[in-house]
């Protein structure tokens, strides 16, 4: 089995573009050029000098040594954490800022959950001068105040979204809407591997940096470019599908998504997709999706802002589908101890959303000669107040 995107916009069968006509020019518009123009020269010379001098790549792959002494094996963080901005979501964001520049774009749209996404939008707009609003959970708002002070320190406009669960589905509604009344002169930098092909695709590209630096440090560090696993959260999962994407194919590499199964999976306050899921449509790809029995979207539950979708990216649903990845699922408390466990024996504060892949380890046996890489894909300032809150720090 190999693990691509076809010319349609599919994973196996989950992808595509299902989106109203008055999206149609934009994401045509999108699909017909994005790849001429990431591939050309300057695009790549631009691309690689930002990551490089602004976002400071390549990233560290850190051996964590007492926390491998815990669990008995070999663990690699691959330090996400450490970008400019505090997280993966900038090398996407970098990458279609400028994309839009060569658009000829003016306004830039974007959702966020945990505020991340919305963070590396605002700064990438800041950086480029270009117009920004970001649309935002109006709970995830509450919870992520840091965040949203930054965005809007850095200029951008932040919308609250005020429907259903006030998170991240909400949030990607109202974007959606908003871009369907502009379509000419904004482009919506979507945050994950979801949406209307071809975004999945385009922020997994864009995202694949990881790997690409991966494959290079293990090779420095270890003598072999690639690990026996590798570890990652998954909400719509764009840090996932970037540590994963050199791999795909590799079947000397498992895959391991984690994904928030909040108060329990069977608690009716849980996003573990892959359980409670089944293909369905929304924001203009098919995927799984939480729903009712006539396709109605549950609402998602999770302590962490960025993985409280209802859905997953449609690679990962091929990746579950086809049996390539291996899913599991960590409750709140246990993404939470996980997180504190980090914090004490390494001193990485880790986001809430990679505790959860960090949870994993309570759960899976590795052995003492494997090599495991997890993708610490954000840092845990923005998540002090819940540390504070549940462990009672204070």
């Amino acid at each position: 089995m190999k693990v691509e995107v076809d010319e349609r916009g599919y994973y196996g069968q989950f992808g595509g573009a299902y989106i109203p006509e008055m999206l149609y020019p934009n994401v045509e518009e999108l699909r017909l050029n994005y790849l001429d123009i990431i591939h050309q020269d300057d695009f790549q010379r631009e691309f690689h000098y930002l990551l490089t001098e602004y976002v400071g790549r390549p990233t560290p792959l850190y051996l964590a040594e007492r926390i491998s002494e815990k669990y008995q094996t070999n663990i690699y963080l691959k330090r996400e954490d450490l970008n400019h901005t505090g997280a993966h979501k900038i090398n996407n964001t970098i990458g279609q800022i400028l994309l839009a520049k060569r658009l000829g774009k003016q306004r830039i749209i974007a959702e966020t959950g945990a505020g991340q996404h919305g963070v590396a939008t605002a700064t990438v707009c800041a950086l480029m001068g270009i117009e920004c609003t970001v649309f935002m959970g109006e709970l995830d708002m509450s919870r992520q105040k840091p965040n949203v002070a930054r965005m809007r320190l850095m200029g951008a406009e932040v919308i609250p979204a005020t429907s259903g669960n006030k998170t991240l589905k909400d949030a990607t509604n109202e974007a959606m809407r908003h871009w369907i009344n502009h379509p000419e002169d904004t482009h919506y930098i979507i945050g994950s591997v979801i949406g209307p092909h071809p975004y999945p695709e385009m922020v997994a590209i864009f995202q694949s940096v990881i790997s690409e630096e991966m494959k290079k440090q293990l090779l420095e560090k270890t003598g072999r470019d690639y690990p026996d696993h590798i570890l990652a959260c998954v909400g719509g999962g764009s840090n996932a599908a970037g540590a994963f994407y050199h791999y795909y194919n590799d079947q000397r590499v498992n895959l391991i998504a984690a994904e928030a199964a909040g108060h329990g999976i069977h608690s009716g306050e849980s996003a573990a997709t892959t359980v409670l899921g089944k293909p369905g449509i929304l924001h203009g790809t098919r995927t799984l999706f939480m729903q009712t029995e006539d396709g109605q979207v549950i609402e998602p539950y999770s302590i962490s802002a960025g993985l409280d979708y209802p859905g997953i990216g449609p690679v990962h649903a091929h990746l579950f589908d086809t049996g390539r990845a291996e899913f599991y699922s960590a409750t709140d408390d246990e993404a939470m101890e996980a997180g504190m466990l980090l914090s004490k024996l390494e001193g990485i504060i880790p986001a809430i959303e990679t505790a959860h892949a960090l949870a994993v380890f309570e759960k899976k046996k590795f052995s003492k000669e494997d090599i495991v890489v997890v993708n610490l894909s954000g840092r845990g300032d923005k998540d002090l107040e819940t540390y504070i809150s549940w462990a009672k720090l204070v």
